[in-house]
């Protein structure tokens, strides 16, 4: 047994370590919920279902298609949502607008999103200047650290570029041509790399939520003065 003024060494370890993971506990929580993107929707009733049925996400992975798996786990989240998707190889991006463009001027699409990881979102500036030349603008853009320099023009909802400045990451230029919002993102800076950025679960949860804020957000209902007068005033 131990004494009054005796603390045994499990009860220091356990003192000490509660007094650092305590601290260490409630950063990640933080870092956790400033992870999760505005806009990301868990669970869509049925206006959004059709939403994201209008819908069409293009995932294009980089070379040899075996360095962008984590597209696969985003395919399979963004299909439970009941969003079309599309993955392919880099080199498909000229045909695959083709398609996305005569989707989008028969009615079949409203909604063009492209997410391209490595070698796949190099090509993403060229797909979305074809797909404005060819009438079929694209609502939003995702590229997850392109391995070379590119420049953005056409329109474009708006075009987010992740990428990692410690290693081949570059940010996207804008040319004169360009209409549309671009944000360049350093996420080297929280410990991303080029060969993991697609399978970070962060990362993922960042790209759905993105599309879901673009796919499934509805406009608030506009209140008339004529409403706002006829309200029955608020019981005291």
């Amino acid at each position: 047994m131990k004494s009054g003024n005796e603390t045994g060494f499990m009860d220091v370890i356990q003192f000490r370590s509660g007094r650092w993971l305590r601290p260490l506990r409630w950063m990640a929580v933080a870092i956790l919920l400033m992870a999760v993107p505005v806009g990301a929707v868990a669970s869509p009733g049925n206006a959004a279902s059709s939403a994201a049925a209008d819908t069409h996400v293009y995932l294009l992975r980089g070379v040899l298609n075996i360095f962008s798996l984590g597209l696969d786990e985003i395919a399979a989240k963004l299909r439970q949502q009941g969003f079309s998707v599309t993955i392919a190889n880099y080199l498909s991006w000229s045909s695959l607008a083709d398609e996305a463009a005569a989707e989008y001027r028969s009615g079949r699409t409203r909604t063009i999103v492209l997410v391209g990881h490595s070698s796949g979102a190099t090509v993403l500036p060229d797909m979305v200047a074809r797909l404005d030349r060819l009438g079929a603008p694209v609502k939003l853009a995702i590229g997850l650290d392109s391995v070379f320099r590119t420049s953005l023009s056409g329109r474009v909802g708006r075009y987010i570029n992740f990428y990692v400045a410690n290693g081949n990451g570059e940010p996207v230029a804008k040319t004169s041509q360009f209409h549309g919002e671009l944000e360049n993102i350093d996420v080297g800076k929280i410990g991303m790399a080029h060969l993991t950025i697609d399978k970070s679960e962060i990362m993922q949860r960042k790209v759905i939520g993105a599309i879901d804020a673009v796919a499934l957000s509805r406009p608030k209902p506009v209140v008339t003065p004529r409403a706002e007068v006829s309200a029955p005033a608020a019981r005291r």
